[in-house]
């Protein structure tokens, strides 16, 4: 993945797509896949907001079936089938566990009921996915933390993980592949016209400095929450907040679905990269979307809600990392941000553009194929979607034995068995790039810290190959390290020393990054 921002100027384009998160990426990719000439901008990094500030989750929405939203949850879980067959390196199951407690909001029967709907809308032929019930006792035994005080009993059923930035970097990757210039660090700055109609845009470079025209036929916006600062989206639009908080290791490998005793909001506890993944708040926004941040008051709602189910005493110290995310939903006079459908929709604006309003990470693929039809129609091309059922760019043709195949060979380099495995979750088949480094220097196969199945082979391959312009981008998207450990300004140094020549920065550039990773800001501010 090589940036290329001159690339933009010399080509004329059937459609650009300006906004580089999970619908953007799904926009390009699926256009380029139906052979249109596409060009992608994001104005930050790939999946650089909201896009990589999920729960991490592929997965059908148990709790819209209270507000009876069954299409939705009927679409979602099947995105999340499919998903799960065509990239089980990016989407693997995870099972959740719901705890029934003498007081819980959602008695048994409910809850039984809910989960034989969300399993008969999933249509799981795998009995090992299917919902299951167990007795107080079992449960107990099954989730020995967590507080037995009312406990009835309590279910476990199936959903889906994934690492929400990558399935991004992923699908970019596969957009440039199929012949898409992608380019992120580039900001549109105006619609250019022709005949009363949007004929391309100006962007500029956020790396080198310079703008130039990006000619286009068609228009795409799939900025998220900037959506909400444009004056031809922004009535279309609601923001409401999410924050997470980054835990030390509660949970083995089945995550929880818990009930607020606050406010009866559901929240989860997954386990995310051997650390545990606590969320969300569902809060309407109306602030600075440029600068989300996570507030005290958000930290101790999540903490008071996992001390109440664990007994425990956690507190603000113990919180390794957080973040905030917005997310976009369309307009709605409902009191809660939480009572507000997750649906989405595309609206063309009277500037000519084609606006994506609201959505999920889980069905963003087949509301992207409905914006390639979009496309499609107004071209008057008939190119139908060719992403539904396909394996992913990094996929590989047998899973089950490529990957018994690389966790053979990562344990004779030196890589421990917990690293291998996300390895394959990071890179799939690009994961034997990471194993040729190792093989160049074994010393590669460390640990970037310890605790965390994050390797120095797996930083470098990063670095050279994944389209990074400043060291936050590959310390928080491309590997999660700032928000999985506490990195002192001892260890951000040293890992920019390590990349420095991979991304050809003097040693000026080098601190500098460094610097604004200490920092908390970005040498792009």
């Amino acid at each position: 993945m090589k940036r290329d921002f001159a690339a933009l100027g010399a080509a004329h384009f059937d459609v650009l797509v300006c906004g580089g998160g999970i619908y953007g990426a799904w926009t390009a990719y699926d256009a380029a896949m139906r052979g249109l000439k596409v060009a992608l901008v994001e104005q930050g990094d790939w999946a650089g907001a909201t896009s990589s500030a999920s729960s991490k989750l592929i997965h059908g929405g148990l709790r819209y079936l209270e507000s009876y939203d069954f299409k939705l949850v009927k679409k979602a879980l099947t995105e999340r089938g499919m998903l799960l067959e065509v990239a089980p390196h990016r989407v693997w199951p995870l099972r959740f566990c719901v705890p029934v407690y003498a007081d819980s909001r959602i008695y048994r029967l409910q809850l039984k009921a809910g989960l034989m709907l969300y399993d008969l809308l999933a249509h799981i032929p795998d009995t090992n996915m299917r919902h299951r019930y167990f007795s107080n006792r079992k449960f107990a035994h099954r989730f020995a933390a967590l507080s037995a005080d009312g406990l009835r009993g309590g279910f476990t059923y199936a959903d889906a993980q994934t690492d929400d930035a990558r399935l991004v970097l992923e699908l970019v990757a596969g957009a440039m592949a199929a012949g898409a210039v992608c380019v992120n660090y580039c900001k549109l700055t105006g619609l250019v016209e022709a005949g009363g109609k949007p004929s391309g845009a100006t962007v500029q470079d956020r790396v080198g400095g310079g703008s130039q025209v990006v000619q286009a036929r068609v228009l795409v916006n799939t900025a998220g929450q900037w959506l909400a600062a444009n004056r031809e989206s922004r009535s279309w639009c609601r923001l409401s907040k999410g924050v997470h908080l980054i835990l030390p290791q509660l949970l083995g490998d089945e995550a929880l679905l818990l009930t607020a005793q606050s406010d009866g909001r559901v929240f989860f506890m997954i386990p995310w990269y051997g650390r545990t993944l606590v969320g969300t708040t569902d809060t309407d926004y109306r602030g600075d979307i440029e600068h989300v941040v996570v507030e005290k008051a958000d930290i101790d709602y999540l903490l008071r809600e996992v001390n109440h189910f664990f007994n425990t005493r956690l507190t603000a110290r113990d919180v390794i990392g957080s973040y905030a995310g917005l997310r976009v939903m369309r307009q709605s006079d409902a009191t809660h941000p939480s009572d507000v459908s997750r649906d989405w929709e595309v609206r063309r604006g009277s500037d000519g553009v084609l606006y994506s309003i609201g959505g999920k990470l889980t069905s963003a693929r087949e509301d992207a194929a409905v914006i390639a039809d979009a496309v499609c129609t107004e071209l008057g091309i008939d190119a139908p979607c060719k992403t539904k059922g396909r394996a992913f760019p990094w996929a590989s043709d047998d899973f089950a034995a490529w990957s018994a195949t690389v966790f053979d060979q990562a344990g004779r380099l030196g890589i421990d068995a917990e690293c291998g495995k996300w390895l394959v979750r990071r890179h799939g088949k690009r994961a034997e790039g990471v194993l040729r480094e190792v093989a160049n220097d074994v010393a590669l196969a460390g640990r970037i810290v310890p605790g965390l199945p994050l390797i120095y082979a797996d930083l470098l391959f990063c670095a050279r190959e994944e389209m990074v312009v400043h060291l936050d981008d590959l310390l928080r998207r491309r590997m999660p390290l700032l928000i999985l450990a506490r990195l002192d300004e001892a260890k951000v140094k040293e890992i920019a020393m390590r990349v420095a020549e991979r991304l050809g920065w003097d040693e000026a550039r080098e601190a500098c990054e460094a610097r604004a990773v200490i920092s908390g800001l970005g040498c792009s501010q």
